[in-house]
Parts: structure tokens; sequence; C-alpha cells
């Protein structure tokens, strides 16, 4: 089963998603088998990192403005090789165990839609499957 979800991303930011997640597990009635959350765009990124500090955020963001800041030597017209850089980095999806019904994560841990591109409307799906 696909199911897909819309998004604003007014700011860079990381968008916790995992409500979603969750939703398409429930709606799809699959006790054991797999979710695999995909983004479709090339300047944002899925990860999986801490929910429960909101200070974590803010730093990840820092640490990727840190890593990979824009710079006049980019050829790239729509100026915008930062956030590639920064999305290739993220990853475009995240693959998520589903047992019992529901989506196994660690305590702390949340799905993450990584805006670097913003201001924009975004879409990610996420594909349920069943394994038997």
């Amino acid at each position: 089963m696909l199911f897909e979800y819309t998004l604003s991303a007014p700011q860079a930011h990381f968008y916790n998603i995992t409500p979603q997640v969750r939703e398409a597990v429930t709606q799809s009635s699959v006790i054991s088998g797999m979710a695999v959350v995909f983004n479709p765009h090339t300047t944002a990124g899925i990860t999986i990192n801490e929910n429960a500090d909101p200070d974590v955020i803010p730093d990840l963001l820092h640490g990727l403005d840190s890593a990979f800041p824009d710079r006049a030597a980019f050829r790239h017209s729509e100026g915008n090789s930062a956030a590639h850089l920064k999305a290739s980095a993220m990853g475009a999806s995240a693959t998520l165990i589903i047992d019992n019904g529901k989506l196994v994560l660690g305590t702390w841990q949340g799905i993450y839609f990584c805006e670097f591109d913003p201001p924009r409307n975004r879409k990610f799906y996420v594909k349920i499957m069943r394994s038997e």
C-alpha cells in the first residue's frame, strides 16, 4: 500500500512526520512488515533522530550548515547547491520495521522530513509492505 502526504515547509527545518507514518501503518492493518518513507525531492531529506529534546533540531541544522556552507564557487544556476549536498547527506528515504502492527522505533526516535531549500510545498510517500 502506498500513502501520499503533503507538507508545507516555510523554513529550513526538520519536520516530525512520525504521526503520518504511524497513521499509514494503522490504516494498512499490516501486523508484520516494513515501512519505507520516501521523499521525491532533491533538496530535502528523510532521517530518523531524537524527538525528545527540541535543541537537537537546531543543532543538526547548524552542523549541516557548517559542513555544507553555500559557496561562491558552486556552479548550479538555481543557487541551492548547499541544499543538494545536505539532502544527499541525509538521504531520500528511511526503512522501518513493523511488528505487532506498530512501528519499531527507539524510545527517543522520530522520523523527520528535512527541508533545506524553503519555502516549499512538499510531498512524501509511505510504502507499507507485509512480510509473511
